[in-house]
């Protein structure tokens, strides 16, 4: 762990070579895979330009061999960070990998160095076991700003009979825990126009009520945003979110944007709506955005303004979501090597949207998984200090390590 949180203070290409280093000490056979996030031929996920990574990226894959008859798994993390920045903040060294309390402390431990650590220790006690077992693999894929690792090594023909993400639990909840649902996430805005009052004046506070302002415009559009957002929860199910926050999908109209703070007597031209909805596995992009764009077209339609001006709805992300039921073998594995580890039966939580393991699912068709340690103050919410709770890290590994060997041996799950 130590040394990948060193490798990060020179960059992602050197976390990736200790990663390549000690697959290959393992035994693995060990690939690079160069390529292009915008021509990786996704079928669950949209992110616009300005939304995506675009420079050319590199995956490395470390394979161990293993009987052709017996099952395998793929398992993956992310070696990307956050930007470097703001470390004078820090009370610890960011890349020294320093332990106080229980805690170490590095950029990038827990998003997702911890995840990346756990998997290539599992597969180096996998190997060193002697345990008869089908092909166990390691990607290490960049995530961050739709990087789509995992998908393009998917896309190119990587396969396996089940997956596992790796991620320290941002739940505060650590290995008591199964990422098993992951709900779809759309990021969308609304353009909606006015009509600035007819007058050369260049304050026109006086004459406001002869024009139209597309912020009254914009709220029409959020009202029936939010009619839509209950009707949504009336007819969307999934009993394990439901089960948590009371409903399982729901619209967040997150911002409005009008005008200039330094021309607070003009009336604006237009009116942005920020906007994101939740929805569960089961649910298409395609039929989310086709609901939104009725909705929005209904108001518009109802209003003699908006009819004649209607507004624009622009998708900035999407990714679609995924699930393994809690009666599929790769669960019963999973959860069965939690309980042996931690000595506490784990449970599905339910509440990470646009969680990874939904890339397999989605992309390959291939059933996925999720678990982590503790970790928190992660660097992408702003923080600093980020930590993972060692004695956690070690279970992760315990819990991973028996995974790879169960699944790969073919072992018999426990029944759900």
């Amino acid at each position: 762990m130590r040394e990948l949180v060193a490798a990060q203070a020179d960059g992602e290409a050197a976390v990736q070579d200790v990663i390549s280093r000690r697959l290959q000490a393992a035994g693995c056979e060990v690939s690079a895979h160069d390529y292009d996030p915008a021509e990786v031929r996704v079928k669950g996920e949209f992110a616009l330009d300005s939304a995506r990574a675009t420079e050319r990226r590199r995956a490395i894959v470390g394979t161990l061999p293993g009987d052709p008859d017996l099952p395998s798994l793929l398992v993956f993390a992310h070696p990307d960070g956050e930007p470097v920045q703001g470390t004078k903040a820090w009370r610890h060294d960011p890349f020294a990998g320093e332990v106080e309390d229980g805690r170490l402390y590095g950029w990038g431990v827990a998003d997702d160095l911890a995840g990346c650590a756990a998997a290539v220790l599992a597969l180096e006690m996998a190997a060193a076991s002697n345990v008869p077992m089908g092909r166990a693999i390691f990607a290490s894929t960049p995530s961050k700003r739709y990087a789509r690792g995992v998908a393009a090594l998917m896309h190119d023909g990587l396969k396996a009979d089940a997956s596992l993400y790796l991620h320290p639990a941002e739940s505060g909840v650590g290995m008591r825990e199964i990422k098993a649902v992951a709900s779809g996430h759309i990021e969308f805005r609304v353009i909606v126009a006015g009509r600035a009052p007819d007058t050369t004046e260049p304050g026109q506070t006086a004459f406001a009520h002869l024009g139209v302002n597309p912020i009254d415009k914009a709220l029409v559009i959020r009202d029936a945003l939010m009619d839509l957002a209950e009707d949504r929860a009336r007819r969307i199910r999934h009993p394990l979110i439901e089960a948590e926050v009371g409903r399982a999908t729901n619209i967040n109209v997150s911002r409005i944007t009008a005008g200039e703070m330094r021309r607070l007597s003009r009336m604006a031209e237009t009116c942005t709506l920020g906007c994101a909805v939740s929805f569960p596995p089961g649910e298409t992009m395609d039929g989310v955005k086709a609901e939104i764009t009725a909705a929005v077209e209904a108001a518009a339609a109802a209003d003699p303004f908006l009819a004649e001006h209607p507004p624009e709805i622009t998708w900035v992300t999407g990714v679609t979501g995924g699930e393994v039921p809690a009666d599929h073998p790769l669960y019963r594995t999973a959860a069965a090597a939690v309980a042996r580890v931690t000595g506490e039966a784990p449970h599905v939580n339910p509440m990470h949207t646009s969680s990874d393991i939904r890339n397999p699912i989605v992309e390959a068709g291939i059933p996925c998984v999720g678990l982590g340690c503790l970790g928190g103050d992660l660097s992408q919410n702003d923080r600093h200090d980020e930590w993972i709770d060692v004695a956690d890290f070690q279970r992760m590994v315990a819990v991973t390590t028996a995974i790879v060997t169960d699944w790969c041996s073919g072992t018999e799950p426990p029944p759900a």
